[in-house]
């Protein structure tokens, strides 16, 4: 500990940074979910109209997170995460203007004869996919600044932390953005959530420079993010394709955990106040309780996620078998979601602590998932693979989410919407360890990218 102190300790400021960031990009993306209820209500949404504005974001988010790797590794960390978060922030507050935007655009496809949604459903969906497009860039540019800054010991510490932003982003949002409705209007709330982003580019562009350029960086610090691994420099480094990146089994098994269990995260982040409403007429400032209950125990997941293959690394075993025990170890937990609709009858605090086990257990998963880039790739490709997977998470997420609106519609329609929930809570219980099954077949032992 000791040692420590003398090295300094400016590497957590960024992982601060990187983790208002995060916060920020679940407060933006959180918003349209806690307001459903209410924007059903006032334009006449269905389950599946609901699905496909969810679904467009993803579907954005998807394709986005692929060049938005490509691009954050060309731009460099610092005005690649810089210029996400601009597009990202505009794009949160552009949701206020989705009625114009949505009557302008239906006049075209109407004139061009393809019009098929409401106004509202039309203007929500171009609002959400200018924002996923931003918010594509957060993930690629945050790992790759944890690997700029952290050696390889402690990236899964960091990441945990970082990524436990978007819990904080989920507790606030329930915290806020109601009251901020009953204040001032729908609109209102996308507008003062969505302009925080502004803030945080201010502090990134001041206190964010590339380790080596840092001049707040110690040189006893700087020597010891460089510790376990050989220094590399991306200064004009050969761009990697990503048909050669395709071709590492090690892509393959980060993107298949993606596509497994991303969905689920994104089914808790979209659907839970749908959930609390249709089974429990819980709306509202009514919400704030239950979902802050689920995302704080979220933010501890993700932190515990991170520190426990350090406790794995510390009696021996390799960073990556670590990593690797831990996440079977992690895939267990939200088999717990199983009983959540059993139980649901009984009281809502019943579900809404098992869902909260489950997203506890994804937010630790993803912690050490994204981390297994950094422990494969060099850093040259850490965005782009970062990238590819997270597209393979946001197809995922897109089948999710179209699956729940289809049956949600359907059950609803039979009287018996809770059977749809129960359909899908089981395919969330399962999703990790099927996984970790594939993830540990395409890649058995520790193998580092050494050819690019």
């Amino acid at each position: 500990m000791e040692n420590l102190k003398k090295i300094g300790n400016y590497r957590w400021t960024i992982c601060a940074l990187v983790f208002f960031a995060t916060t920020v990009n679940y407060l933006d993306r959180q918003v349209l979910s806690l307001l459903q209820p209410r924007l059903e209500e006032l334009f006449g949404w269905t389950n599946s109209d609901y699905a496909n504005i969810a679904a467009v974001f993803q579907f954005t988010y998807a394709v986005s997170m692929l060049f938005a790797g490509r691009l954050i590794d060309r731009l460099g960390t610092k005005w690649g995460y810089g210029w996400a978060i601009i597009i990202w922030s505009i794009g949160a507050v552009v949701h206020a203007l989705a009625i114009p935007i949505g009557q302008s655009m239906v006049a075209v496809l109407g004139w061009a004869g393809i019009a098929s949604f409401s106004v509202s459903v039309v203007g929500f969906m171009f609002s959400r996919a200018l924002l996923a497009f931003g918010e594509a860039g957060n993930f690629p540019a945050a790992i790759k600044a944890t690997a700029e800054y952290f050696p390889k010991k402690e990236r899964s510490l960091a990441t945990g932390i970082f990524n436990s932003g978007a819990n904080i982003g989920a507790i606030l949002a329930p915290l806020t953005v109601p009251w901020i409705y009953q204040q001032w209007g729908w609109e209102a709330a996308f507008i003062i959530v969505g302009a925080i982003g502004f803030l945080w580019l201010g502090l990134w562009l001041v206190y964010y420079e590339k380790p080596e350029q840092q001049k707040r960086l110690s040189a006893a610090e700087l020597a010891y993010i460089h510790s376990d691994e050989k220094t590399e420099s991306t200064a004009g480094a050969e761009k990697v394709s990503w048909v050669r990146l395709l071709l590492y089994p090690q892509t393959w098994s980060f993107a298949f955990g993606k596509f497994m269990t991303d969905g689920v995260w994104w089914f808790f982040l979209f659907w839970l106040p749908a959930y609390l409403k249709a089974n429990y007429n819980i709306v509202n400032q009514a919400v704030m309780i239950p979902l802050a209950t689920v995302y704080t125990m979220s933010m501890i997941g993700s932190v515990a996620g991170g520190w426990l293959p350090m406790r794995f690394v510390r009696n021996g075993l390799h960073v990556y078998d670590g990593r690797m025990r831990a996440m079977l170890l992690i895939a267990v937990f939200p088999i717990v979601i199983l009983a959540a609709q059993p139980l649901g009858p009984v009281s809502y605090w019943f579900p809404i602590i098992l869902i909260g086990i489950g997203a506890a257990a994804h937010q630790a998963w993803s912690a050490n998932l994204f981390t297994t880039v950094s422990d494969m790739f060099p850093k040259k490709a850490i965005g782009s693979v970062v990238g590819i997977g997270g597209m393979a998470g946001g197809l995922g997420a897109v089948a999710v989410t179209k699956t729940g609106g289809a049956l949600f519609d359907h059950y609803k329609a039979l009287g018996h919407i809770e059977t749809g929930y129960t359909i899908m809570f089981a395919g969330c219980a399962v999703a990790y360890l099927v996984a970790w099954a594939i993830m540990k077949t395409l890649v058995p032992r520790y193998k580092p990218i050494t050819d690019l």
